[in-house]
């Protein structure tokens, strides 16, 4: 089936589950679309490097290929998905760009320290930082979440942001872009993902503090808060029944996919949005939010 078939669908995907994350996008029935086929790159992000985290698939790979039909050198981080980051490495070369792949745990200060030293060394420049990585488990109850569970959540979700940023600054200059993915849980919340929705609120206030602070610099610092889009995260979370409902009560009557969101983060990125700092884009299917 052709990816723009794909993409209109209202909600096409089977019941199927993953047993654990992070998801492999290579399982999935049908795959995410990753880029429209009618999207034409003008040159917007040409010269520039950027560093993408969780971009072996879902949103993480559609931003990486957009960026680079853009014009912009592209570096991923992931951590374990290794056929997955190498099928984007191969999508982002073939718009004629260079790509670094980073395989590590961003919850770690020191691996985020190495991260930043690599792109350095490979690209001598950093202009776009996208933090986006991000890990969700289903409970029940308040009482259901460990403790180990929540630091791990709060390590990959939000410290990382935290270590990677302060590790890439030193070698972000004037003009440079950092954007952050949050959630459309960080403004409605989800009863069953609280520890989740409780980070990507953290990354909302994030975005907002750090641009008040990086503003003296030029640096302009960004967010996206997408609603329900099918990426591995969405198999690798919920159980079969609620994957094949997935997105379907969504204003639009479809889940998104990864190329209706990446559009965001070029905008964010470019020059287009020269005058926007601390700042949430919410594609998220026709959900209001309030600020």
């Amino acid at each position: 089936m052709p990816p723009d078939q794909q993409r209109e669908m209202p909600h096409g995907q089977p019941a199927q589950h993953q047993e654990r994350q992070p998801g492999r996008e290579h399982r999935m029935t049908p795959r995410p679309v990753f880029i429209r086929e009618e999207y034409r790159g003008s040159g917007k992000l040409t010269g520039k490097v950027a560093l993408v985290t969780g971009g072996d698939s879902g949103i993480g790979r559609a931003v990486a290929v957009h960026f680079a039909r853009e014009g912009a050198d592209v570096a991923i981080a992931h951590l374990e998905e290794d056929q997955d980051a190498g099928e984007t490495k191969r999508l982002v070369e073939a718009e004629g760009r260079e790509c670094l792949t980073f395989r590590g745990d961003l919850g770690n200060e020191n691996t985020c320290r190495d991260l930043a030293g690599q792109v350095m060394d490979r690209f001598g420049r950093l202009d776009v930082l996208v933090n986006n990585a991000a890990e969700q488990h289903v409970c029940e109850s308040l009482a259901d979440i460990s403790a180990e569970q929540l630091e791990r959540t709060f390590r990959t979700n939000i410290f990382a942001q935290f270590y990677l940023t302060k590790a890439c600054l030193p070698h972000l200059r004037k003009g440079a872009a950092v954007i952050c993915t949050t959630s459309v849980t960080a403004y409605r919340g989800n009863p069953k993902l609280l520890d989740y929705s409780a980070t990507k609120g953290a990354i909302v206030t994030f975005v907002r503090s750090l641009a008040a602070q990086l503003a003296p610099e030029g640096i302009r610092v960004n967010g996206v808060a997408p609603g329900p889009i099918w990426t591995p995260l969405i198999p690798a979370t919920f159980p079969e029944e609620k994957v094949e409902q997935f997105g379907g009560d969504e204003p639009l009557g479809r889940p998104g996919q990864p190329a209706d969101v990446a559009p965001s983060y070029v905008f964010l990125a470019s020059a287009d949005s020269a005058y926007i700092s601390g700042q949430v884009l919410h594609p998220n299917g026709g959900e209001p939010v309030e600020s």
